[in-house]
């Protein structure tokens, strides 16, 4: 009985909280113009060590359910939330070569509402403790509606941050935003505790906005045994470009994921080349308890050209700790290590910075801190539709035209999207065995025709990096031409309604 009370609290004191930031929010919107929100800066002015670090924060504490988390928005130490800055559609028009539209398409604004299906967790993870995350079979119940390509792809949710960097005009000013942008792909996971998709071996997923946001994003999976995504990204100003692999471990009582990769960003009219990579993350009370994310480590963003560099810390969360839950504190710093702007913020919510008057090693003396990223408010009753943000819902929306391969054609994935969950659960099944038997025949090919039988990517080619000397999974700009003609000779069948319309034929 009291186990139900306090679940019963929980829901009503999240419920409340949602509403009352969205009111919040409205009112900020209302009151305030343009340049109040631009320049305007939370509270912590003034000297800060922001390098400070004390051996409790690198404690993880697994019996704190994410309700008795301390809001970071509306905490009242150091990093207190800022206020909503408006989208760069209503600071400015985007103007873009990209795409032959006119106008924007009118996208969805919600998908449908989960079904109350829960599964026995415990009956499914006592048997994987050990295992790599991508060779556990998951049913769809610990999903969300989306592959890791869609997901991936939500890293450009706040995009017009690099459209801003492109156009700074210090090195050191647009890495205050690019390290912005870095710790804003982290915004969502304080919430959304499901897992996507695992992309096929050849899946894909476009999502152009050219015509409204100014960019068009292509992603592909370009290899299974390990699993790496690449994604690349194009914008009339700069091109971004990433891929994406890792490894996980299940520790019994918390999941800890890995990333491996390197992001990278271009800005054209200067030729400036910005280099990144992600942090860990934590899904705590996997087997016992609420779930609840964590990230920990730091960001290191560098320009190669001049040498000046970005770093963020992000604070694992400590029950001894008096600081401000998911708080990340960092600086931008010249070639020879000269501190030039302070950063700091939480990366659930927003970030700022302040241009360095003068340091004494760890203490800075700052001007007024300006925003420079805020979290979208979310959705109404967003609890219902796996906590997605207005972007996410428009991911998996079904689009004519794209390749036989997009995500979005995905079977399994769009009858969990239509609340069909048994169906997705054998359909998932299905693909995959189809999935291994491709594998089979092909190992059976390279055994007898050598490594030219291997399978090679449709739409990206690994190269090395001029720059880091890593390497890399690279665009090869021909699927918009291939699109355009309608062209999908090369697309690899993936998906069993295409194979049983190739059977029919």
């Amino acid at each position: 009985m009291a186990r139900e009370q306090r679940e019963r609290l929980e829901e009503t004191v999240e419920s409340l909280a949602r509403q009352h930031m969205s009111l919040e929010k409205a009112m900020t919107k209302s009151k305030r113009n343009l340049s109040d929100i631009i320049h305007d800066r939370p509270p912590g002015e003034g000297v800060v060590g922001i390098f400070d670090s004390d051996e409790d924060d690198e404690d993880f504490y697994d019996a704190m359910d994410a309700s008795q988390l301390p809001d970071s928005t509306n905490n009242g130490n150091a990093f207190t939330a800022a206020k909503v800055e408006p989208p760069v559609a209503e600071l400015e028009t985007v103007k873009s070569t990209l795409s032959t539209r006119t106008t924007s398409r009118k996208r969805r604004l919600r998908i449908p509402d989960k079904p109350n299906d829960k599964a026995n967790l415990w009956n499914i993870m006592k048997n994987c403790i050990g295992k790599e995350l991508s060779k556990i079979p998951m049913p769809v119940n610990f999903n969300e509606p989306i592959s890791f390509l869609q997901r991936l792809t939500e890293d450009m949710e706040y995009g017009d941050l690099l459209t801003r960097a492109s156009e700074c005009s210090t090195v050191e000013e647009s890495l205050t935003y690019l390290a912005a942008i870095a710790v804003s792909s982290y915004a969502t996971t304080s919430c959304r505790t499901s897992k996507p998709f695992n992309p096929l071996l050849g899946e894909t997923f476009e999502y152009d906005r050219a015509s409204d946001l100014g960019w068009r994003s292509f992603a592909e999976q370009v290899s299974h045994h390990p699993p790496v995504s690449a994604l690349h990204v194009e914008h009339d100003n700069w091109i971004y470009y990433q891929d994406f692999s890792m490894t996980s471990k299940f520790r019994g009582k918390y999941l800890q994921v890995f990333p491996i990769g390197t992001t990278h960003f271009i800005v054209k009219s200067t030729g400036h080349h910005y280099t990144w990579n992600k942090v860990c993350t934590t899904v705590h009370n996997i087997i016992v308890g609420k779930l609840w994310v964590d990230q920990s480590g730091e960001i290191l963003v560098k320009e190669h050209q001049t040498g000046a560099s970005a770093r963020v810390k992000f604070h694992p969360y400590s029950y001894f700790s008096r600081e401000a839950p998911r708080r990340v504190t960092g600086g931008v710093f010249t070639s020879d290590g000269t501190p030039k702007f302070e950063l700091q913020g939480t990366w659930d919510n927003s970030m700022s910075c302040a241009e360095v008057l003068s340091s004494d090693g760890d203490d800075w003396e700052t001007a007024e801190h300006m925003t420079r990223w805020v979290k979208n408010a979310p959705l109404e009753d967003s609890d219902k539709i796996y906590h997605f943000t207005a972007m996410a819902c428009t991911l998996n929306e079904p689009e004519e035209g794209v390749a036989p391969t997009d995500a979005r054609n995905r079977p399994d994935q769009r009858l969990m999207e239509n609340q069909n969950y048994p169906a997705a659960n054998g359909m998932k099944v299905k693909l995959e065995e189809a999935q291994r038997a491709r594998r089979r025949a092909r190992e059976t090919r390279i055994a007898a025709e050598g490594p030219s039988a291997k399978y090679e990517p449709k739409w990206f080619v690994k190269r090395e990096c001029e720059i880091t000397g890593e390497e890399i999974w690279r665009f090869t700009d021909e699927y918009w031409q291939c699109k355009q003609s309608q062209s999908w000779d090369r697309c690899p069948v993936l998906y069993l309604e295409d194979e049983q319309d190739e059977d029919a034929t």
